[in-house]
């Protein structure tokens, strides 16, 4: 089955909707995300406010659309591991896609954490968009996880173990910005899965 390609104009729509996300990031990081409005996005992308309004439905959306981007990435990342790795050693990897491009350039990380904890519309919003990312992973752990015999209970493994290992992915995020970025994210990510008897998977 052939995948539709996107046309011309959603090409720009998203181009413009990531010009909006670059600008805005730059100023949450320059200058706080409480202190950055509307108009100082659409001004530094050089449009009017009601044209940032075509992409975004407010402010948030900036942000939280970050998080529904990084669902689709970890379930690819997923989907590319060796299909010998064990559940949890998979999803562990699959991380790294956060990990890496945290530790490239932690002040976007250090922000984004800090202004989805503050704001509870926001800390909201981050919660279902990771209870999106479980959706997602839960499947792809299920392959590996194998199926269970055909007269057992219904199957809470995968969507237990995706679960557990997104609860040691914020612990460690939340331990990571407690330091201030200063302690390494890969290796507070594997202490707290580590604490997590992968054995038992």
């Amino acid at each position: 089955m052939s995948v539709r390609k996107p046309g011309l104009r959603e090409r720009t729509r998203q181009a413009v909707r990531d010009q909006l996300m670059a600008v805005a990031w730059e100023l949450f990081v320059q200058q706080g995300y409480d202190a950055t409005t509307v108009d100082e996005i659409a001004e530094a992308a050089g449009m009017s406010q009601r044209s940032f309004f075509r992409y975004f439905g407010s402010k948030e959306d900036v942000v939280l659309v970050k998080f529904e981007a990084v669902g689709a990435l970890l379930a690819a990342a997923l989907v590319e591991r060796p299909v010998t790795e064990d559940a949890w050693t998979a999803l562990r990897r699959a991380f790294d896609v956060i990990v890496l491009a945290t530790e490239r350039d932690p002040r976007y990380g250090l922000a984004l954490l800090r202004i989805t904890g503050q704001s509870p519309t926001l800390r909201a919003g981050r919660l279902e968009q990771q209870i999106r990312w479980q959706e997602l992973l839960t499947p792809l752990v299920a392959e590996r996880l194998g199926a269970p015999p055909a007269d057992a209970d219904p199957d809470v493994r995968p969507a237990a173990v995706t679960a557990a290992a997104l609860a040691c992915l914020n612990i460690a995020n939340v331990a990571w910005m407690d330091s201030d970025g200063t302690e390494p994210l890969d290796r507070l990510v594997d202490d707290a899965m580590r604490s997590v008897q992968p054995g038992a998977f």
